[in-house]
């Protein structure tokens, strides 16, 4: 009974194992039935959020993984001379740009051995540009002017298994004269520098970006600039493009027409081959600059890319400082070329007038020391002394005036001051007076000063255009116009200084006398033209320190001046010219002339009246007349 029983309940319990079983598997094959359920519903939701809800926000988003955005750079306006020739172009180029959508810094070392690109300062430029915080999309600018086998470098890893971050740009760089003509003036572009971008004048400006650096490319950078356009295209997944979704043109910088005459800069630039100096030519009725010439020059095309250190160095390290605008920076004593200010200064403030003579023996004495002239004069008198440039005479005109009226008409006709020319570090140069001197060395001035001053020495200092502009005032009676490379600039009124004209007629009449009656210029003089002048020899040695022995070297001989303006009555043009260590104003007078010639020289031969063409009698320019048909002709 009891085996029977335990038979029944081990049956039961098998059953019941059973139903459990099915019972178990119906609940997990539902509830993966659920689960496919739900899976289809998301997808279907996502479906329908992706193509009908939605379809544009996740279309770009897919786009954007085949997107590329491409900087169209727009060309820098053209720089033209006075008659609309070209001075400085652009040339067709391609550079080489990474695209940060697409960067990855692995790609870099192969990128930097392949264009034979030095790796750290790769890297040290990428991060440079991930730093300032420009926006995703603008590129960065690694290599400038690309070989045939660059771009076939390029071309050849592209692709998206490869380098997808290379990106050729057509670019347009400058493109400036040969032999650094006109260099200082037109100045340079570059990169704009980490520091440049921390000042408020480059504050709109990126990374990567090149801007006016010097010259007139710096002064008028916002006019010289356009705006750059870009484009975005739709890649495939080897880089190639599809189509272009968008073009955005970019606005090319504006042309800048300067007062310059290339005639003349071309002949300034040769007078002084081989010198060191600069050369200035005005027109005085106006201010305009017509010839600037500085030298040694560089080659500004050396900065058109990305200069190279080793070219910046040889550049910074020479000592002739061929960065230099001596146009507008040199700062040195005048020499004699201040002569005819002091004679101005005399005659208007009555310390001498037409009856002033002196006597020159070789020099003369003032406060225990003895001030050597350069010659023996003899008798001299207001004509004679600036004629022949005579030290005595004016070491006596110096001693009868007071120093701040000698600083009074030196400021009237614009020394100690910048000119305001369209140019960037404009030097202001030295006028000492009592002020300057308590302000700058804490001492009273001492009455012995004036000798070294009234002959252009001591503490004196101007540029070249300084001179050019304060003697070209003078020429024209006493009214000083700004000098500016730019016609259309905005410029000060005239200054009209107070004086008497029959004083400033003296003044001129000296100058004359220089080059046109046995003075110091005679080298100036050219055929049929008044030209007037002044000679200017500058110490960098004391006679003091050459007589204890001092040897000179090439570079501390005396500064060579000449300033000459023509013609004598209405000039039309003055020139200034410094020649380093040429020891003789004399020596400086010739490159004056042929800058001089040569105005006036293009002047006859525009004109002249222009050839006209030989012209052929009227009756044969007339269509011959048809010959009526006979009738045997017709019958023929």
């Amino acid at each position: 009974m009891k085996l029977h029983l335990g038979r029944e309940d081990g049956k039961a319990s098998a059953n019941q194992l059973l139903r459990d079983d099915a019972k178990f598997a119906a609940q997990k094959i539902a509830f993966f039935q659920y689960l496919t359920v739900a899976v289809f519903l998301f997808l279907i939701t996502g479906f329908w959020d992706l193509q009908i809800r939605n379809p544009e926000v996740y279309q770009e988003r897919a786009l954007e993984n085949s997107v590329k955005s491409i900087p169209v750079l727009a060309p820098r306006g053209k720089i033209l001379d006075r008659d609309g020739r070209v001075i400085v172009d652009n040339h067709d180029s391609f550079g080489l740009y990474l695209s940060r959508e697409n960067l990855k810094m692995e790609h870099l070392r192969p990128i930097a051995e392949g264009l034979n690109l030095d790796y750290e300062s790769l890297v040290a430029r990428v991060r440079r540009f991930q730093t300032r915080g420009a926006p995703q999309y603008e590129p960065i600018p690694i290599k400038e002017e690309l070989t045939p086998g660059e771009l076939a470098f390029v071309d050849s890893h592209k692709d998206a298994n490869t380098f997808p971050e290379l990106e050729v740009v057509h670019v347009q760089h400058r493109l400036y004269p040969r032999d650094g003509l006109a260099a200082h003036v037109v100045g340079y572009v570059g990169e704009v520098s980490e520091a440049e971008l921390n000042s408020p004048e480059f504050a709109n400006f990126h990374q990567g970006d090149v801007i006016g650096k010097d010259g007139i490319e710096r002064q008028y950078n916002d006019q010289l600039m356009g705006v750059d356009g870009q484009r975005r295209v739709e890649v495939d997944s080897f880089g190639n493009e599809r189509h272009v979704l968008d073009d955005k043109e970019a606005i090319p910088g504006k042309n800048l027409q300067l007062t310059i005459d290339l005639d003349l800069q071309a002949v300034a630039e040769l007078t002084l081959e081989n010198r060191r100096g600069a050369v200035v030519a005005l027109d005085p009725r106006t201010g305009e600059v017509l010839a600037m010439v500085s030298r040694p020059a560089f080659d500004p095309n050396l900065f058109a890319g990305r200069i190279r250190s080793k070219d910046w160095k040889d550049l910074v390290d020479n000592p002739a400082h061929p960065l230099m605008n001596r146009a507008i920076q040199a700062q040195q004593a005048p020499g004699s070329t201040f002569k005819p200010i002091m004679l101005l200064a005399g005659l208007e403030t009555g310390a001498i007038d037409d009856n002033f003579h002196i006597t020159c023996p070789g020099g003369a004495t003032f406060y225990g020391h003895f001030y050597k002239c350069w010659g023996r004069h003899g008798t001299v008198g207001l004509h004679e002394g600036l004629v022949h440039s005579c030290d005595t005479f004016f070491y006596n005109v110096g001693n009868r005036m007071d120093i701040d009226d000698i600083a009074h008409y030196a400021e009237m006709v614009g020394y100690g001051h910048k000119t305001g020319i369209d140019l960037p570090h404009e030097a202001e140069g030295i006028v000492p007076s009592r002020r300057w001197k308590i302000r700058t060395q804490h001492e009273k001035w001492f009455a012995g000063e004036n000798i070294s001053v009234a002959i252009g020495q001591g503490a004196t200092t101007v540029t070249p255009l300084q001179m050019a502009s304060a003697i070209g005032g003078i020429a024209i009676g006493g009214m000083w116009f700004q000098p500016h490379l730019v016609p259309e600039v905005h410029l000060l009124p005239a200054r009209r200084g107070e004086v008497n004209l029959e004083n400033v007629r003296k003044v001129i009449d000296g100058m004359y006398g220089v080059v046109n009656e046995g003075g110091t210029g005679v080298r100036a003089k050219l055929p049929g033209i008044d030209v007037c002048g002044k000679t200017g020899s500058a110490q960098l040695v004391s006679n003091g320190a050459i007589k204890a022995g001092f040897k000179v070297a090439a570079d501390m001989k005396d500064n060579a001046w000449f300033v000459g303006f023509a013609p004598r009555d209405n000039p039309e043009i003055v020139v200034a010219t410094l020649f380093e260590n040429g020891e003789h104003g004399q020596l400086a007078a010739p490159i004056v002339r042929d800058v001089l010639k040569a105005y006036f020289d293009k002047k006859a031969r525009l004109g002249q009246p222009q050839p006209q063409l030989a012209r052929l009698p009227s009756d044969l320019l007339q269509a011959p007349r048809r010959v009526p048909a006979t009738s045997g002709a017709a019958n023929q």
